[in-house]
């Protein structure tokens, strides 16, 4: 009799402890799920649905690359370099005003993305030349011109 009343307090016990941790989980998630409008009007934007699709695409890759080579890789390399300038962009127009996500267009996701390949450019060569070299001078430019257009619209 002893043994049905211990195992009936343990079963109470564990799906009372259970609910507990679902219910702290589904706070946790409810928290983490509210974004600022900054973020979330960002994210409606077509200049981070191109963002997001390249991210996306690199992150196919990535995987697949994983599967046959290791971290050191170059290619492996600079898809995380390319992932983590996207971050950093995304970072970005998140924090532009909600009210300025008017901005956010097809065409300046575009020059966001393409600045982006032109800083995986310059990645390249910096890992060859020194800053002095023309290639790398010109490809810095390039860098320079895309940003300034990108700053052009966003203000």
């Amino acid at each position: 009799m002893n043994l049905k009343i211990l195992c009936f307090v343990l079963i109470l016990i564990v799906i009372a402890s259970s609910g507990v941790c679902s219910a702290q989980i589904i706070a946790r998630d409810k928290a983490k799920s509210v974004e600022s409008p900054n973020v979330a009007g960002t994210k409606s934007t077509a200049a981070y649905a191109e963002l997001l699709l390249r991210k996306t695409e690199l992150q196919a890759d990535l995987e697949s690359l994983i599967l046959e080579y290791t971290e050191e890789y170059p290619k492996v390399k600079e898809i995380r370099f390319t992932l983590g300038l996207i971050q950093k962009e995304s970072d970005r127009m998140f924090s532009v005003k909600f009210s300025d996500a008017s901005k956010f267009t097809l065409a300046l996701g575009k020059l966001i993305v393409r600045k982006i390949e032109l800083e995986i450019d310059l990645w390249g060569l910096l890992k060859n030349y020194n800053d002095g070299h023309p290639d790398v001078k010109r490809a810095k430019r390039k860098v320079e011109i895309y940003e300034s257009a990108i700053r052009e619209i966003l203000g």
